[in-house]
């Protein structure tokens, strides 16, 4: 190619001047992304491209991540994953040191060890029938298991929310773009249809952004909560089995006279019988 040629080649025309030889009425419709790297004034053009919906998913964004960080704090304040209590409390209420056990469940945080502490108080000291120290510890039960399972609705609710409001937004900018397009009568720009459009996308983007961590976040604290759940189910029914278990072993087994005299009425029985 020679230098002739090179001299009358033009440089390529990025989109903020295809923009600038446009009219005012058509510039002012068309949103310019701004050139440099992330910064603030980006993300405020972002918002302001994205408007109200971009504004309610930045809401949603900042409640999820603060349910996240205060069910992290509770987990962790409530020794969610320590297990070694329940079988050294196991072990004292097989070996029937009772109020050892129940010294040792006071000890923890763990809502398990509540639960089995008011199962063996109530086996214990009140002495009251079984279903009815069951209705009383199943009780206890669902009130921490509640507790544990707490603000886990609003992420389900906002992971569900988020692609929606986000196709709500898309559905309105298509409407915007075609609108613009319309009033740009006979001299329609490319550039005109394809602003509306990534303006558009953005907000299906943003409500992506949003569900897809909450959805992951959501399960791994279902995840979390099932464990903890069948870990307080088979405590407390150890608790019920080992004493019912340690009643049994205690009954005085019949002696072989008792047993004697026994078979002796057996056959007196059976002589009358006959």
């Amino acid at each position: 190619m020679s230098e002739n040629n090179l001299e009358n080649m033009e440089p390529p025309i990025e989109q903020n001047e295809v923009v600038k030889s446009l009219g005012p009425l058509e510039q002012e419709s068309i949103p310019v992304a701004p050139e440099n790297s992330w910064s603030i004034d980006q993300l405020f053009f972002f918002i302001e491209a994205g408007g109200p919906v971009v504004v309610i998913l930045l809401l949603l964004s900042i409640v999820v991540l603060a349910i996240v960080l205060m069910k992290i704090w509770q987990f962790y304040w409530i020794q969610l994953s320590e297990r070694k209590f329940i079988n050294l409390a196991l072990d004292q209420w097989r070996d029937k040191q009772y109020e050892s056990a129940i010294s040792t469940l006071k000890t923890s945080r763990n809502p398990i060890a509540r639960v089995l502490e008011t199962a063996m108080y109530t086996i214990k000291h009140k002495k009251c029938d079984f279903d009815i120290a069951r209705e009383e510890v199943l009780r206890v039960a669902a009130i921490h298991l509640a507790a544990v399972r707490s603000y886990l609705k609003p992420i389900e609710v906002i992971a569900a929310l988020s692609p929606l409001l986000g196709l709500l937004g898309t559905v309105f900018g298509m409407i915007e773009a075609f609108k613009r397009l319309e009033a740009a009568g006979t001299a329609v720009d490319p550039a005109i249809l394809s602003g509306g459009i990534w303006e558009a996308l953005l907000t299906t983007a943003m409500g992506l952004s949003v569900a897809i961590p909450a959805i992951f976040i959501l399960n791994w604290f279902e995840q979390r909560i099932a464990k903890f759940q069948l870990a307080m189910e088979d405590a407390m029914t150890q608790v019920f089995t080992l004493y019912v278990m340690n009643k049994e072993s205690t009954k005085v087994e019949p002696t072989l006279e008792a047993v004697k005299s026994t078979s002796h009425s057996s056959e007196e029985i059976r002589q009358l019988v006959k």
